[in-house]
């Protein structure tokens, strides 16, 4: 069956769509909700059905079950109906005009792919792609389009659907190429598809993604990671007019400097801020742990020992230099990760609510879980010892630049309950989550401390997917009870 027919026959639509799918109060920066707003626990805020980009069966047998064990906590079962599904019928856009796969997959209420959260926002959804066909040439389709994109600019973070359009940011001070929405270099953006195309491999067999594109863009990847451990200054420049201060690289463009060490520099954060100092060390651990699954697909699919050899190389000159460079003494933590070093003696303490950060090395695999250094930092992170961790009157949570004071994200709280080994954190986690979505039923980028109806970007799937995603964990891992217990 070719593959348009075969997404039909599944429930999928083939689409060309250039704008995000708006729900009301979509698109909007600030959302203020009145202390009055009717919560409606059980109306789904899923789109219709003729409205939904994407239909999976397997999907929706999933959330029914979801919803029966959850059965006695009826808000919280809500909650992961509206969001587990949400990238999948709100943002996700197939094609196979071009003879194969192709998925573009918008943020949510921004209409560009970024690499990053392209790549979380489909995870969930590769472990249900055996029991639906549909559903992995749509994960299949993501893969091939990340891939080219990396090879349009492996320095840009996101991109457009219409790879001639010229986006609203071409007057920044960088190489700009039509296609690219934003050329802010971050490691991540070359790790996130080396992590989902490793995942959908092991997990489905399909090693069919990696062909040419694949390994010109291990080529591409290689080639930016060696110019940025700064051996010999890059190509790399980026200044922006801008009155946000994190928005743009000081020292004309080219960021604070850093000593060659043997890290690699990343000239912006996963929030897409500037980094103050440039070895950003949650960064460097995922593009180790990403360069050695490039190596292991490298040998045992293309066969190709040269490039196999050169990602292991780099991996393991990495490795030894976080242990060296990252792990300072803090005042009262004792050993931890520092957040962002310069290789000349410098560091930052803080953390970056987005993934990969210091909170989330466990949870992307990168650390063991009972890592001293590990659980120390992750102490700190959520403490008052963190200039990013704020703690009000309605919720608590990392924050950061991007937002601005006393904006907590969400997706701190969730990546402290995948981290936890305590049921009572795990509980405290989940009921902040339950309390601060300003009676939506969903995820946002941020909230107030003080006043969760105060909050940012209603549309934000990365983050809804990553709830559906704990929740599906949690589940696995026998906390049925525990999760029928929260209370909002």
């Amino acid at each position: 069956m070719a593959a348009a027919g075969l997404l039909a026959a599944c429930g999928a639509k083939e689409t060309k769509t250039q704008e995000p799918v708006q729900e009301e109060g979509f698109g909007q920066a600030y959302i203020q909700m009145t202390a009055d707003t009717t919560i409606r626990v059980g109306q789904s805020k899923r789109p219709p059905m003729e409205k939904r980009l994407f239909s999976s069966q397997v999907i929706d047998q999933q959330i029914e079950k979801v919803k029966q064990q959850l059965g006695t906590n009826p808000y919280l079962a809500w909650m992961f109906e509206n969001c587990f599904p949400n990238t999948l019928e709100t943002t996700v856009h197939y094609s196979n005009d071009g003879g194969d796969d192709d998925t573009f997959v918008y943020t949510g209420d921004i209409a560009a792919m970024w690499l990053r959260d392209s790549g979380a926002q489909v995870w969930p959804y590769v472990q249900f792609c055996k029991d639906d066909p549909a559903l992995a040439k749509l994960i299949r389709g993501v893969i091939l389009r990340q891939l080219k994109c990396i090879n349009l600019d492996p320095y840009a973070n996101a991109f457009y659907q219409d790879t001639t359009k010229v986006g609203e940011w071409k007057s920044d001070q960088t190489d700009m190429k039509p296609g690219v929405h934003e050329r802010k270099y971050e490691i991540d953006s070359s790790c996130y598809p080396i992590r989902l195309a490793y995942h959908y491999w092991k997990t489905t067999g399909d090693a069919t993604i990696f062909g040419d594109e694949w390994l010109k863009a291990i080529d591409n990847i290689l080639t930016v990671f060696r110019e940025q451990q700064h051996k010999d200054m890059g190509s790399y420049r980026f200044k922006r007019h801008t009155d946000r201060q994190f928005d743009t690289m000081g020292w004309d463009g080219l960021g604070h400097p850093a000593k060659p060490c043997g890290l690699i520099a990343s000239a912006f954060r996963p929030s897409d801020d500037a980094t103050l100092f440039p070895y950003l060390v949650p960064s460097n651990f995922m593009a180790v742990s990403s360069l050695r699954k490039a190596a292991e697909i490298l040998t045992a699919v293309n066969a190709d020992a040269d490039r196999a050899a050169q990602c292991k190389a780099l991996a393991d000159e990495v490795a030894g230099a976080l242990k060296k460079y990252a792990v300072v003494d803090s005042p009262n933590n004792g050993k931890i990760y520092a957040f962002e070093v310069d290789g000349y003696g410098s560091h930052v303490l803080m953390d970056d609510p987005n993934v990969p950060s210091l909170l989330a090395l466990a949870y992307l695999g990168d650390v063991p879980l009972n890592d001293p250094i590990y659980q120390n930092t992750r102490r700190f992170i959520w403490s008052e010892d963190n200039p990013a961790f704020y703690k009000g009157k309605a919720g608590e949570g990392v924050g950061g630049p991007h937002v601005g004071p006393r904006m907590a994200w969400p997706m701190s709280i969730m990546l402290m309950a995948f981290t936890s080994q305590d049921d009572a954190e795990i509980k405290h986690c989940i009921e902040l989550l339950m309390r601060t979505d300003a009676g939506t039923g969903f995820i946002h980028e941020s909230f107030d401390i003080d006043d969760p109806n105060h909050y940012t970007r209603p549309w934000f799937a990365w983050q809804n997917t990553l709830f559906g995603e704990l929740i599906l964990k949690l589940l696995a891992d026998g906390k049925a009870d525990l999760l029928n217990s929260c209370q909002r």
